[in-house]
């Protein structure tokens, strides 16, 4: 197998001997044995990547300058760079590392003898320069326009013809069964696991969809990692909600914590509760949530299959961080509160209803005809028309006047007639106490139209009575003549 990963080299040689490989380490080696067998010479070792291999090199040696090879990061920000990288005529140096790169995925994932602990070693640390990097100052003019804009015109990273080969290789290497993972996990410790997770803001949507998949394994196979890669996430959500209102790979973190939630066992853990009350409930708070919506709201199902008495707190999270002014979001949030509410049972719909169904029928009343018909519509749900009909004495005192003011003046048709239908089913559900809310807001409006009338005779009177009495004696302020100039006060 090494002498197939030997041969995976370059075979142009230079026409000088000096060490190329944009920087890796210079080596001389001999002229290969096989260049008077009718094969072609292989280059100097330095030349190659370091892959020629000298007389008496073991397949570490050879390993590891392949990886000093790999060390070596190139500039892609000009723009005659990336266009040549785009075109695929990349300068030699650039594709010889490249070609070192894909030699190396299929080593590894070719090997049959575990890697010592200088080529794990080697490895991270090559790991660690290519793809630790900061990222430019991100230069925008607006927070929802600008991530609208962002969304539609995705960033595409130049370096990404060498990026891409050195994340398939950190994805080889971290499946890979001749990796040892106590000797690994002595480089790819906390502090290499947290600059992979700041990688996740980069502005390249693949290089967000790669590190989900090497962040996944890396929570797979890296057990001792666990706990502080739950930690570390729900501190890059805490900066999300409470200070920055910016992060590129909310999405893709929600993703992977889709996966490792339906994992936990139950009973769920003290920790695991605090994690969803106060990382993944918060996340509802910022502007971009329709970005990541669907990713949360699967976290969040996966906690209430995981333990049903969870439904309430997030009911609770969603009525908190319920939009005011924001219809998009609204709709979002009640098409969430569907899906909750199709887990919830009994007991737990019976502590929020009375807040939950004061927050519907002001969404019923809603001037924005797509959130009341989307409120209307929850009625339709089955399992929540069944939690309704066996607390209506609650529920409906609350919603019938919601109800009946759509009726009277609400200006969207399609409104009114769903309307109608969710009175019906009222009706049906139970008449008699249908009619009692219905006198019950008929004295309420009276009671409004009476109060609104003395307020307006009030009003009235003030206006005759200070339209007759003009304005005499003690007042507090003064008004100076209409002849008297108005001069500026000076500093003594």
């Amino acid at each position: 197998m090494w002498k197939q990963f030997l041969g995976k080299i370059s075979w142009k040689a230079p026409k000088s001997g000096g060490g190329g490989g944009g920087g890796s380490p210079t080596a001389k080696s001999p002229p290969s044995k096989g260049a008077g067998n009718g094969e072609p010479p292989a280059p100097p070792a330095a030349a190659a990547g370091g892959g020629g291999g000298a007389e008496g090199e073991t397949r570490e040696d050879v390993f590891l300058r392949k990886l000093n090879v790999c060390c070596v990061v190139f500039d892609f920000s000009s723009a005659a760079a990336a266009a040549a990288a785009e075109r695929g005529r990349d300068s030699p140096e650039r594709e010889r590392k490249r070609q070192v790169l894909v030699s190396l995925v299929d080593c590894v994932g070719a090997a049959e003898e575990p890697l010592t602990e200088a080529m794990i070693s080697g490895c991270v640390r090559m790991f660690a320069i290519n793809l630790f990097r900061v990222f430019p100052p991100k230069v925008r003019s607006g927070a929802a326009g600008a991530a609208e804009a962002d969304e539609d015109e995705p960033f595409f990273d130049p370096s990404w013809y060498h990026l891409q080969a050195v994340y398939e290789l950190l994805l080889r290497f971290v499946m890979s069964p001749v990796v040892d993972v106590k000797i690994a996990r002595k480089y790819m410790d906390n502090s290499f696991v947290s600059r992979l997770l700041d990688l996740f803001d980069s502005d390249d949507p693949r290089e967000r969809e790669c590190l989900k998949t090497v962040l996944h394994r890396i929570y797979g196979k890296f057990m001792g990692n666990r706990p502080f890669i739950r930690k570390a996430v729900s501190n890059i959500f805490y900066r999300f909600v409470f200070e920055t209102d910016r992060h590129n790979g909310i999405a893709e973190l929600l993703e992977v914590f889709g996966s490792v939630i339906s994992g936990f066992a139950k009973p769920l853990k003290e920790e695991h509760k605090l994690f969803l009350w106060k990382a993944l409930v918060p996340l509802h708070k910022p502007k971009t949530v329709g970005v990541y919506l669907p990713q949360l709201t699967y976290c969040i199902i996966q906690f209430i299959e995981k333990e049903p008495k969870l439904a309430g707190t997030v009911i609770r999270g969603l009525l908190k961080y319920w939009p005011v002014t924001n219809s998009q979001k609204e709709m979002m949030f009640l098409g969430e509160l569907e899906e909750v509410l199709e887990l919830t049972e009994m007991a737990e719909f019976q502590k929020c209803m009375v807040p939950l169904f004061r927050r519907i029928a002001h969404c019923l009343n809603s001037s924005h005809f797509q959130v009341a018909e989307r409120a209307l519509f929850l009625w339709n749900n089955e399992h929540l028309f069944d939690l309704i009909s066996q607390n209506r004495q609650t529920i409906m005192p609350i919603i019938y006047p919601a109800l009946e003011r759509n009726t009277r003046w609400h200006w969207n048709q399609s409104v009114l007639n769903v309307t109608m239908n969710v009175r019906k089913m009222f009706l049906e559900m139970d008449e008699g106490l249908l009619l009692t809310c219905q006198r019950n807001f008929q004295e309420e409006e009276e009671k409004r139209a009476a109060s609104e009338e003395r307020r307006k005779l009030i009003w009235e009177n003030l206006e005759r009575n200070a339209s007759f009495r003009p304005v005499t004696g003690d007042i507090g302020f003064s008004v100076l003549p209409a002849s008297a100039p108005l001069v500026a006060p000076t500093m003594t």
